[in-house]
């Protein structure tokens, strides 16, 4: 009698422990799958999908002349949706261009990243941005090294998907600890 109390003991520990156990991994794995399936933010991504004509103007330094050019994007969402990848290309200060941003949302950490990548270097830009619904924006702060000093330099820069379908976007640096508009570019479709 004791040895069948002592194996449904046992049985029964084995059996509450297992129904712990699945239940954890249920929920586990509940959590990969809604940390994996692109949602609404992912589809805000997707607003920049297809092909654009691109206005950029530089300021090197506030109260100087800008520099205009004009080249070609297009925006594609990759791996099942959840990137978007917006590939720029044309002639910028009378050199070819080619850039690449790939942009994402996380749903974990309910933030936007961005990466940046182009010819006129061989650094990469990394960024995390949130987003102001009621400005239909995306504000993202982030750094890169800065080639003359070797140094971390920080800007931020801020995404605006406008009522004409148009996109904005523009970038924000610092000289001497003063925040200036270094870029604004114009998508239009």
């Amino acid at each position: 009698m004791k040895k069948i109390a002592i194996i449904l003991s046992c049985l029964i520990t084995f059996l509450i422990f297992n129904e712990v156990s699945f239940s954890q991994t249920d929920s586990s794995m509940q959590k990969w799958i809604d940390y994996m399936t692109p949602g609404d933010m992912h589809e805000y991504l997707a607003k920049a999908v297809g092909k654009w004509n691109v206005n950029a103007t530089f300021w090197m330094a506030p109260d100087t002349e800008p520099i205009v050019n004009n080249y070609t994007a297009n925006g594609e969402m990759i791996f099942g949706g959840r990137y978007l990848m917006l590939k720029q290309e044309g002639n910028m200060m009378g050199m070819p261009f080619e850039g690449m941003l790939i942009e994402g949302y996380d749903n974990a950490t309910k933030m936007f990243n961005a990466v940046w990548i182009d010819n006129m270097g061989t650094g990469i830009a990394y960024s995390t941005g949130t987003i102001n619904d009621e400005l239909n924006q995306v504000t993202f702060t982030g750094s890169m090294i800065d080639p003359m000093t070797g140094e971390p330099s920080n800007f931020r820069q801020t995404e605006k998907f406008n009522n004409d379908g148009s996109v904005t976007v523009e970038f924000y640096s610092k000289i001497d600890g003063v925040e200036f508009l270094n870029s604004r570019i114009i998508l239009t479709r």
